[in-house]
Order: C-alpha cells, then sequence, then structure tokens
C-alpha cells in the first residue's frame, strides 16, 4: 500500500451507514490535528487495504483503524483510539481501554448490528464536499 499518505491514520468506515456517517463527520470536526484520512470499506481501495491486512471484507462489521506501515485496529479498541486523538469531551471515553476486549466488543458489537434499525442507511456512500475531500482517499 505504497500510495497511502504517510503520517495519517486511516479509518475504514461503512459508507452507507447512517451511525458511522454520522461519526465521520463529528471526527472532522474535531480532528483540529490533522490526523485522520477516511475509506468507505465499499471503496476499492477500502477493499484493498482490508485485503492487505488480512481482514476479510465478507465478515468485516465494524470501523477500522489503520496505520499504514505500524498497526491496524478493530471495532472498540479502533473507536477508543479515535476518541483519544480528538480535540473533544467525549476522549474521556478512552478510559474504557482498560476493559477486556470481550466486554468492548460485546458493546460495539450490539450497537454495529443493530445500526441500520436505529440509524438507517443510504443508498450510496458519502460524497464530499470540496472542502472535505482532501480528507477522503479513493
Amino acid at each position: 500500500m505504497k500510495d497511502l499518505p504517510i503520517g495519517k491514520k486511516i479509518i475504514l468506515f461503512d459508507g452507507i451507514c447512517n451511525l458511522c456517517d454520522k461519526s465521520v463527520q463529528y471526527i472532522i470536526r474535531h480532528d483540529r490535528q490533522d490526523i485522520f484520512r477516511f475509506v468507505s470499506i465499499q471503496s476499492e481501495l477500502g477493499i484493498n487495504i482490508l485485503k492487505h491486512i488480512g481482514v476479510d471484507n465478507n465478515k468485516v462489521d465494524s470501523i477500522i483503524l489503520y496505520q499504514p506501515r505500524i498497526a491496524y485496529f478493530i471495532k472498540a479498541d479502533a473507536a477508543l483510539k479515535i476518541l483519544r486523538e480528538l480535540n473533544s469531551y467525549y476522549r474521556f471515553l478512552h478510559v474504557f481501554s482498560i476493559l477486556p476486549s470481550f466486554i468492548k466488543n460485546s458493546i460495539y458489537d450490539f450497537i454495529a448490528s443493530n445500526r441500520y434499525k436505529w440509524y438507517g442507511k443510504k443508498e450510496s456512500c458519502l460524497v464530499p464536499t470540496d472542502e472535505l475531500k482532501a480528507k477522503f482517499l479513493s
């Protein structure tokens, strides 16, 4: 994965999920240090990144935080690591990182499995405005 931006953390997200869309918009507003870039899991680049890191795109029901050439995180660990980087009062939620993974991920999985029912979904992926295009990779 040579063409990915150096020094940026990449968030792979469900591009048709309304909850995911709202989360991406929240992250953009609170990413004051310009740390994150975004890729829809459904996009060609998203699928290629998933293959590169060895995650089956048919079984992913999660947000993924990918730090090129360093590591990747899924589910609750990804969400909590993202929150820690933001200039937001939700940063304090990072304290839940101390919980065992099976507890954090059980809560995460419950929300993920109900996200379409609770928040709905789009017919197509988010199309960023001109001012936000630099934040999205394709």
